[in-house]
């Protein structure tokens, strides 16, 4: 579901930037507004981004070979890594040295004077559609977090980076017409340079909050608390075990998921016994959990109770 609500925002987003960025150059052409101009890169920068994401999940869906035996899932953490740090920085790093030479020496608004403002009118409505996709489709996994924890803590790159980039468009866009209103306004061209280098600003910043969200899917991150609990609660649910000793897990991809366990068994039951109760704690745990494809189970005695320490038949905490 996730992957499948990703695509039709990126898709959105795509089809609303490649619109907008036309008609922004047209408006830059026309008028030499260094405004308009920062949000053509901006709008090319985007359109960029969601070209690079629609590859990374297609990369993504290669099959697993001896050299990859995990398969390609983090090409997605890849792609969405090479989106914040390239795209968004090099859109913001230009906007900055726009708005600089802008500043240095403005220059007034003097044709087509209305041009700008029904472009950056028309930008906000298509821009608009597109957050309102992303935020749709980001509802159906979302659940009960709030939309900073939903960027933070999604495994899936795609819908927090179309929504960052499409809240950053609708910012930047009402950041472009101020500084656009000011200049005709005040026939002042500084304005336009000041509206440039806020734009600017706000791309870094977006860019810096994707590369920290990004690296930490990169380095590699656990399950979330709510899918540890319902494992640990399918391991225990059965026969043959008597506790976790330890548990890791590790998303190979967003929507696959490593389970390495180490639990304790009875030490009167036979090697098949054993087996028996692994291969069923597999199947629970794969019911509870669907994305949990990877499962490495090792049972153990475990030696606590000899030194004393009384028996424990629930996992004690673990961290995923």
């Amino acid at each position: 579901m996730s992957a499948e609500g990703g695509t039709k925002a990126i898709i959105a987003a795509l089809s609303a930037n490649l619109g907008i960025a036309v008609t922004k150059f047209g408006a830059w052409l026309l008028t030499g507004s260094s405004s308009m101009l920062a949000e053509s890169i901006h709008s090319v920068a985007d359109s960029g981004n969601q070209l690079l994401l629609l590859i990374g999940g297609k990369q993504s869906r290669k099959k697993a070979t001896p050299e990859h035996p995990f398969g390609y899932g983090r090409e997605r953490y890849i792609y969405a890594f090479i989106v914040s740090i390239v795209l968004f920085s090099v859109g913001g790093l230009f906007a900055l040295y726009e708005a600089w030479h802008k500043i240095q020496h403005p220059e007034a608004i003097t044709e087509w004077k209305w041009v700008p403002l029904v472009v950056l009118v028309v930008a906000i409505g298509l821009e608009g559609y597109s957050f309102y996709t992303a935020i749709t489709e980001s509802n159906r996994t979302r659940g009960k977090a709030s939309w900073v924890d939903y960027v933070r803590r999604a495994k899936a790159p795609e819908l927090p980076v179309v929504l960052l980039e499409d809240a950053g468009a609708l910012v930047g866009l009402v950041l472009a017409l101020f500084g656009v209103g000011m200049t005709l306004i005040t026939g002042n061209g500084v304005w336009d340079g000041i509206g440039t280098a806020a734009i600017g600003l706000l791309l870094v910043a977006i860019a810096a909050i994707l590369a920290v969200e990004t690296k930490s899917l990169l380095i590699g991150e656990g399950a979330n608390p709510d899918a540890v609990k319902q494992i640990e609660q399918a391991v225990l649910a059965g026969e043959g075990i008597e506790r976790i000793i330890h548990m890791k897990t590790l998303h190979l991809g967003p929507e696959e998921l490593l389970v390495a366990l180490k639990i304790a068994v009875p030490r009167s039951e036979t090697a098949a016994e054993v087996a028996k109760h692994i291969d069923e704690t597999e199947v629970r745990i794969r019911e509870a959990v669907p994305i949990a494809r990877v499962i490495y189970i090792e049972p153990d005695i475990f030696r606590a109770r000899e030194a004393g320490e009384p028996t424990v038949t629930s996992a004690p905490p673990v961290t995923a």
